[in-house]
């Protein structure tokens, strides 16, 4: 009866502008689709090239070059009798945009400009690439030469039109469109549209996968209907992770779920479904048929093809699931140890190098390399020839097969305790303890020699020796004599990254790790060009409170016992002298804050969008069973005076897993002056007179 149509979606590991490695995977993508029984094929946004290109989208080369890919899609035997939905760039009259090229049998049956350009948080597309705002309007497209000898079209439609086959009719959204108050799959579903598809590049943030899947079968619930989605999925060249997720949702309930974090370079979910489902959904709908009956119709494009077969009477179609969510504790032991593995891969070097220094932060980093070596083993025991040539490359041994997270751990990740006069015994051994459980190269080493080498250049010119607090110097001596120490670390810790290796007499080099937390970075409270001061840094999107619920997870999940000293220590710097063997300083009491505190105002700096005197009025109403208001004026004024006297730190900070919506990253996602007026005078004058009527 052709009532059963079969879909495929993707998530793929795609990296930008390495235009060969992308056409592999699209075609083994639609290959896998094909073999199983697919008729449509949808892949993620901007594939072909790959999402993040950013200003290399304004070159003529990444036109031509994603042209060429498609030339090769079009001859490609693969790509017949399955109409292949991919996308890439393409310039209309001049103006670029970012688009989805719809062909079937070496003929383009349509390109889709994207109308809705996300532009907030990590996402500049308005900087390349130019909204399609002529809402249902098609013109036509001049191909370029090379194209127009594949298919023998000189002119194909471009704009905003659906897709009408022999058995249904296809609409076709881009990520953002979904997101948006009135996305085009509600209009085009009052007007007969039975299928939508969305190819994305959404990336991970913590707790952010059920908003995707929310918006996904909602889209449906209303309107009735099949919603297909594919994801980017990796780490494509910068501080994202796209973390996959591809689905299939009909009526509001999802059908089938894509991994959201794994090392598969590929991924394909298909699933058949009865378009009489749909029909029937919508029929007992009254409100959105009368809806239906006015609506302004689209340009269809007529497609002589069909997703069904005549004689599917015995085809199985797919029913509803419940969607598996990770907690966030296991979102952050995948996601970044898969961003780690893209990174190590790809940068081709040989392995990690951590500065590890006992405390929460460095051990949960180094927690994070361990997941990421489980996640090589698995894939391995799971059959995975891609990370299998890739651990055998990295360790340099053809025959190597990576069994045991340990043993692989020893191979590709260094471990550095950096001890000084200053650092506890009990750090030191917590350091050796981790280590150990989870196989690390570990080395001991004491800086001692170095920081006095330092201090005493400084005295032979100045004829001033500083000293710290406790012995009688100043504040400034003081915090000059704890900056040597955590600088001289850094120094350390790239030379150890390039030539450990090589004292081992083994080849290539080491990706140094940062450390520093969200909640740090956002308060200043690291040493600019210290450890923090990094190739990269995985917890660097991440609070503390999360990061110390996720070495609960290690406890729990990889007997990592260890933590369990680390996680009830008070955080600290060692960086001031020992009293009585003990260490006297905390991270807590040098802030003024505590890291509950810190993570509450980032939340309302960044994601409420308040200054000085809006989170004032907001925190006497949240702290008022715990706080005065003339506490709380103190609190804010002390965050914001912090916040921007080491607002610069940010100029400079190690690229971060983007973990966050709160992150202060100076990149792109959290654009400030990093030279304010410290003294917020207005602002602070605000709160006072507030202060004093209540």
């Amino acid at each position: 009866m052709g009532r059963a149509v079969t879909v495929a979606t993707c998530a793929l590991n795609q990296w930008a502008l390495d235009f060969e490695g992308n056409l592999e995977r699209i075609i083994r993508s639609i290959d896998i689709a094909k073999s199983k029984g697919a008729r449509y094929r949808l892949g993620p946004e901007l594939e072909i090239c790959g999402y993040g290109c950013s200003d290399h989208y304004y070159e003529s080369d990444t036109l031509l070059h994603s042209f060429q890919v498609l030339e090769k899609l079009l001859e490609s035997p693969v790509t017949q009798d399955i109409i292949c939905d991919v996308g890439m760039p393409v310039l209309h009259r001049n103006v670029r945009y970012n688009c989805r090229v719809i062909f079937l049998n070496k003929k383009i049956l349509l390109i889709r400009p994207k109308i809705s350009l996300a532009n907030a948080g990590n996402y500049r597309e308005l900087r390349w690439f130019t909204p399609w705002s002529k809402a249902r309007h098609v013109e036509e497209y001049f191909l370029p030469r090379i194209i127009q000898e594949v298919t023998g079209q000189e002119t194909v439609p471009f704009g905003d039109a659906v897709l009408a086959t022999k058995d249904t009719c296809l609409g076709a959204e881009i990520c953002e469109e979904l997101w948006a108050p009135n996305s085009p799959h509600i209009e085009m579903g009052l007007d007969g549209v039975e299928i939508f598809t969305n190819s994305s590049g959404s990336h991970h943030v913590l707790r952010k996968a059920h908003t995707r899947v929310d918006l996904v079968n909602s889209a449906t619930a209303k309107n009735g209907g099949i919603y297909i989605l594919a994801n980017q999925k990796g780490c494509d060249g910068d501080r994202l992770y796209y973390d996959g997720c591809a689905m299939i949702s009909m009526n509001g309930e999802t059908v089938a779920q894509g991994s959201q974090f794994s090392l598969d370079d590929v991924e394909v979910l298909v699933a058949s479904l009865d378009l009489e489902d749909v029909r029937s959904y919508r029929a007992e709908i009254s409100s959105r048929n009368l809806a239906a009956s006015k609506v302004n119709p689209y340009p269809r494009v007529k497609v002589n093809f069909a997703l069904s077969c005549p004689d599917d009477v015995a085809v199985p179609t797919c029913m509803p699931i419940q969607w598996r969510h990770h907690s966030p504790e296991e979102e952050i032991s995948l996601g970044p140890a898969c961003w780690l593995w893209d990174y190590l891969r790809r940068s081709k070097q040989a392995g990690f190098l951590l500065p590890l220094s006992g405390g929460i932060d460095s051990s949960a980093t180094a927690c994070i390399v361990y997941s990421m070596c489980h996640q090589v083993c698995l894939a391995v025991k799971n059959g995975n020839a891609d990370v299998l040539a890739d651990a055998r490359r990295i360790v340099n041994d053809e025959t190597y097969i990576p069994e045991d997270p340990r043993e692989f751990c020893k191979r590709v990740f260094t471990t550095c305790y950096m001890a000084s006069e200053n650092s506890s015994q009990d750090t030191c051994n917590r350091a050796k303890l981790l280590a150990e459980q989870i196989g690390s190269y570990h080395i001991n080493l004491n800086i001692d020699v170095a920081v006095k080498a330092v201090v005493g250049i400084f005295s032979v010119v100045t004829g001033r020796t500083p000293r710290f607090s406790v012995h009688g110097g100043s504040s400034r001596e003081s915090l000059a004599l704890q900056n040597v120490q955590a600088r001289i670390r850094m120094v350390l810790a790239y030379l150890f990254a390039q030539l450990t290796l090589w004292a081992r007499g083994m080849p290539g080099g080491l990706l140094v790790l940062g450390s520093a937390n969200v909640d740090e970075s956002l308060r200043g409270y690291l040493t600019k060009y210290d450890c923090s001061s990094a190739d990269i840094n995985p917890i660097g999107g991440i609070s503390k409170t999360d990061l110390k619920n996720f070495i609960q997870y290690c406890i729990e999940n990889f007997q990592l016992t260890a933590q369990r000293s680390i996680m009830s220590a008070p955080p600290t710097a060692e960086l001031e002298p020992l009293v009585d063997g003990q260490v006297a300083q905390t991270d807590e009491a040098d802030m003024g804050m505590t890291y509950a505190e810190l993570s509450v105002y980032g939340k309302l700096r960044k994601i409420a969008k308040a200054g000085p005197y809006s989170m004032f009025c907001k925190l006497i109403n949240m702290w008022k069973e715990i706080c005065t208001p003339r506490e709380v004026a103190s609190k804010v004024k002390h965050f914001f005076r912090m916040y921007s006297i080491n607002r610069h730190k940010m100029t400079t900070l190690t690229p971060s897993y983007h973990a966050e919506n709160y992150s202060p990253d100076d990149n792109r996602f959290d654009l400030r002056p990093f030279l304010y007026n410290t003294s917020w005078s207005w602002q602070f004058r605000c709160i006072d007179k507030q202060v004093n009527a209540l």
